[in-house]
């Protein structure tokens, strides 16, 4: 069922997009800018400076009635997440919207991965989207209001040969975002995790012409605003691509007690078919959740 719902605007709301220059975070920039947000067009530059793709995109933003201002950061430097950040704040004088979207690939089977390509990609994706969200995240508390959108990859939830930097980094951020999910909700801080599916630089020596044709990065962009918007949910996986969108749900099974002399390998091996059940899954609203789960269920068998 299709519900009726009220256009979403960001009149009055300063939103910051990472590797916004150019793929996806053009994308995500424009379409914040055209719904009325103030937006900080950030992206690597050189000596300090912002990128001529990064000034570009902001330049468009203006000539179209918007306001934007073009960011040099290099994400993994928090001192230059810290940069951007003061650069908004000084602006405009408040943050609402961080959509964290910078990444690089440098794809490898991990028997031939060098270490610094493990690093490097941990180091942009991972750690630049917690230097970032850190760096707004005290703005957003103070004002008791934020939308952090993490952009993680399939690659992550489901594996993709010759990623393992990759893949491990965006896992990472959905574990990130249950922890600041957490930890933002009474101060009305909403963190999500995007999953998309886009033709871009990283992308398209990987797909056919009319695969690329269908995953224009403009398809995915109505998943971030939504993510932004004053209604939206936290703690969300939204994978969007080619006009489809989807939830990721995290969810586990009530769980099997194994009386003491069935707790051995081989007592979980013959049991596997009731351990792994996929019927009367649960959402887990926490660690501990899942700890007073298997309290509960031991107690209820008389253990002690």
């Amino acid at each position: 069922m299709k519900l009726e719902t009220k256009l979403t605007r960001f009149d009055g709301q300063v939103a910051i997009v990472t590797g916004a220059a150019r793929g996806l975070g053009r994308a995500h920039a424009l379409g914040l800018a055209a719904r009325g947000a103030k937006v900080l067009v950030s992206d690597l530059g050189e000596a300090g400076s912002p990128s001529e793709a990064a000034q570009s995109v902001a330049a468009e933003i203006v000539a179209a009635g918007g306001t934007a201002l073009a960011n040099a950061a290099d994400v993994a430097d928090p001192a230059a997440a810290q940069a951007a950040v003061r650069q908004a704040l000084d602006a405009w004088g408040r943050i609402d919207i961080l959509v964290n979207n910078a990444g690089i690939l440098r794809d490898k089977s991990f028997a031939n991965m060098e270490t610094e390509d493990f690093d490097r990609v941990i180091a942009v994706h991972l750690r630049g989207t917690a230097h970032f969200t850190r760096a707004a995240w005290g703005s957003m508390r103070d004002q008791k209001y934020g939308r952090v959108v993490f952009t993680s990859s399939a690659s992550g939830i489901y594996g993709n040969f010759g990623q393992a930097n990759y893949g491990a980094a965006k896992a990472a951020m959905i574990g990130l975002m249950n922890v600041l999910h957490l930890e933002g909700a009474k101060y009305d801080i909403r963190v999500n995790t995007l999953v998309p599916s886009a033709a871009t630089d990283m992308t398209r020596t990987l797909l056919p012409a009319e695969a690329l044709a269908l995953l224009a990065p403009e398809n995915v962009t109505p998943a971030v605003l939504f993510l932004c918007g004053p209604d939206a949910p936290s703690r969300t996986i939204l994978s969007a691509g080619a006009g489809v969108f989807n939830v990721t749900h995290i969810q586990e099974g009530p769980g099997l007690f194994l009386s003491p002399a069935d707790r051995t390998p081989e007592g979980i091996a013959a049991n596997w078919a009731a351990i792994s059940a996929r019927d009367a899954l649960q959402d887990m609203g926490n660690a501990l959740a899942q700890t007073q789960k298997f309290i509960e269920l031991a107690m209820a068998h008389g253990a002690k």
